[in-house]
């Protein structure tokens, strides 16, 4: 439950919508228990009239008329607004996940793709329950409650003590029951969810080489056993809801039993007439209306409140950086220094033990070493997306620790070994390195990676739309539209990670010829397997966590 309250800050600035929606909820609810109150008196008052004529057909005719427009406008509006606030407030959660992801990134390993699609699809998309169907139904039960008690306090005093007792269990302890009987199901059905979706996913992926090895049919038996699991679970949730809402309607007709038992005796009494009997009666049970859309509700606060602590999960722990370390003494120096340097995922097995080296400004630098050394480890620690176990890592003389993450990333930029080529325009894909650049600058940058003929002779130019993953280019101008993104940023340090991956021979040994001359005047670390220049770079081997060997190149 304290995941879930943690998400309550995200509805304050649609309060005022959700106490509207509540508000004609109530009205709703209020007029429907009129309704049906006003036609029993109604029609039973017609019908024991031994005087027909005499009785007056315009005015209850009228009251059930206006009840029912009442019922059907406020009912609109309260689903209108309801919605409204609850998509605004989902809207800024995404936001702010979204953002907390970003901070964090990379995720825990445990999060697998599947698992973190549940997350942000299912599980947040869950959180709508908080309010459409927990806490504005509760609310609206409240005041139900209390109204209909004041009512039978007024009319049947014997009934009110009765009503108030039951409709307390009905809607109160019957719902909180169901909610802690089904909390661990509740959890159970979320993963099992993230489970069939991850499964589901990888094998998407993977359905060529499943095909090619024979193994779909393993692979559509497991799925199908994980569907099943989360069947059997979601049945388990359906059955004690089912028992729920049998003891709401046990407890319901108990109390009108009781009502009616206790009318009878005053009409008996000539305490109250028949049709207000009749008129009474129907009006309670109209008003347990509220109780089973409760139980409905807790079926699915369990889950809500599941997903609340899968998605605090995923968004948990303070962003990497926050320290408040001057900008301007960042860009004064665009040296980097690692000393001492310690990472792993686990503290048992180290990826990097130890590491020490250091970059002058305006150096260009290649880290080489096998697969696994941790190559791609020390960028990532560059632009804090990892945080080092031991040592420490000064960016432009200022320990990394002290400088706050969005100073950082303006401070270097970064090219993956998986930069995508976004499926939009050449344009779009550039413009994420600066925001600001204007054509003039896209396509200095795209000659300066010897794409720009390339470019130009596409339709639109700028304005041709790429491919899903680039696929109207070739590989190696796909990673050229990277490198000219990353080029583009004024980031003072370059950093390019792998930046050959997927190249042939020929085509790598060109776009790392080119690297020095498109870096020059910023601190640049390139990061590959593949050999480099003999000119140009000066070489760190980096092997086994260490740094073995640095090898001065000719500038």
């Amino acid at each position: 439950m304290k995941a879930l309250l943690s998400f309550f800050p995200a509805f304050r600035p649609v309060r005022g919508l959700f106490l509207l929606t509540i508000v004609l909820t109530t009205v709703t609810v209020a007029a429907g228990i009129g309704l049906l109150g006003l036609s029993g008196w109604f029609l039973t008052a017609a019908a024991l009239s031994t005087a027909g004529a005499a009785f007056n057909l315009f005015g209850p005719s009228a009251g059930v008329r206006g009840l029912s427009f009442v019922r059907i406008l406020s009912r609109y509006f309260e689903k209108l607004t309801g919605h409204s606030a609850t998509l605004r407030a989902l809207s800024d959660l995404r936001r702010w996940l979204f953002g907390r992801m970003f901070a964090r990134s990379p995720l825990p390993v445990s999060i697998g793709r599947g698992d973190l699609v549940s997350r942000l699809m299912a599980d947040l998309d869950a959180l709508d329950t908080v309010f459409l169907v927990a806490l504005g139904p509760i609310a609206v039960a409240v005041i139900t409650g209390i109204g209909m008690s004041v009512l039978l306090a007024l009319v049947l005093p014997v009934a009110a003590p009765l009503y108030a007792i039951g409709f307390l269990v009905a809607t109160v302890l019957v719902p909180v029951a169901l909610v802690q009987v089904s909390r661990k199901l509740g959890n159970q059905a979320a993963e099992a969810g993230a489970q069939l979706r991850t499964g589901i996913l990888e094998s998407l992926d993977g359905h060529r080489d499943l095909a090619l090895f024979g193994a779909l049919d393993a692979t559509t038996d497991r799925i199908g056993v994980q569907a099943e699991r989360l069947s059997m679970v979601k049945q388990k949730l359906g059955r004690l809801g089912s028992l729920a809402a049998a003891a709401v309607q046990m407890t319901s007709a108990i109390i009108v039993v009781g009502t009616l038992a206790a009318g009878i005796d005053a009409v008996s009494n000539g305490r109250m007439d028949g049709p207000v009997l009749v008129g009474l009666v129907l009006a309670v049970m109209a008003s347990f209306e509220v109780s089973a859309v409760l139980v409905r509700s807790a079926s699915r606060l369990a889950g809500s409140i599941a997903a609340a602590e899968r998605l605090v999960d995923v968004a948990g722990g303070a962003a990497p950086v926050d320290g408040v370390a001057p900008e301007v003494s960042l860009r004064a120096n665009a040296g980097l220094v690692f000393r001492a340097v310690d990472f792993g995922y686990d503290a048992r097995a180290k990826v990097l033990n130890g590491v020490d080296f250091a970059i002058a400004e305006g150096e260009c630098v290649a880290l080489r070493g096998p697969s696994g050394a941790g190559k791609s480890t020390v960028a990532q620690l560059l632009v804090g997306l990892l945080q080092p176990l031991a040592g420490t890592i000064h960016v432009g003389g200022v320990d990394m620790a002290q400088i706050p993450l969005d100073a950082l990333r303006r401070h270097i930029a970064l090219m993956t070994q998986d930069a995508p080529v976004f499926h939009d325009t050449v344009r779009n894909n550039l413009l994420i390195g600066r925001p600001d650049a204007d054509d003039t600058a896209l396509w200095a940058v795209l000659d300066a990676v010897r794409l720009g003929e390339a470019i130009r002779s596409l339709p639109g130019g700028l304005d041709a739309t790429l491919g899903e993953g680039g696929q109207s280019l070739s590989g190696g101008q796909a990673r050229r539209i990277c490198l000219a993104r990353t080029l583009l940023s004024p980031a003072p340090v370059v950093v390019l990670d792998e930046p050959t991956t997927g190249l042939d021979p020929q085509a790598e040994a060109a776009f790392l010829a080119d690297v020095p001359r498109l870096t020059a005047g910023r601190t640049a670390l390139v990061i590959t397997h593949a050999d480099v220049p003999a000119t140009g770079f000066r070489v760190l081997t980096l092997r086994a966590g260490h740094i073995v060997d640095q090898a001065a190149g000719t500038a």
